[in-house]
């Protein structure tokens, strides 16, 4: 089974879109998954839970999309695609990448 933890500020508004991509991209595969909310409202409770801005995901306790320079806060998070174009959560194809899974081989991804 997979856990999945959104790390996430109250009223984030980029929840909903990440929550959509994990479903789009975990309806194509047979994989058992759950996925659970933390909400995170002060700069300590961000540092103890990982949180390097809202929403951050840990799949099975850790952040695949974490980057070197990144500290624990709770800002908005912004997530780069691989055309350098900046959203507010993974692309379609960043998730199936931190899921382990392969890209599929005709694949249109309008919501990158």
């Amino acid at each position: 089974m997979m856990h999945l933890e959104i790390l996430q500020v109250p009223d984030c508004p980029n929840v909903q879109l990440l929550e959509q991509r994990i479903e789009h991209v975990l309806a194509e595969e047979s994989i058992d998954w759950e996925l659970r909310h933390v909400i995170v409202d002060d700069p300590r409770s961000a540092r103890l839970a990982g949180m390097t801005g809202s929403p951050t995901l840990l799949v099975d306790g850790r952040d695949p999309f974490a980057e070197p320079d990144q500290v624990p806060n709770v800002s908005c998070r912004l997530y780069r695609d691989s055309t350098g174009e900046v959203g507010g959560a993974p692309t379609v194809a960043a998730l199936r990448g931190a899921f382990g899974m392969a890209a599929p081989t005709a694949d249109v991804e309008g919501d990158e």
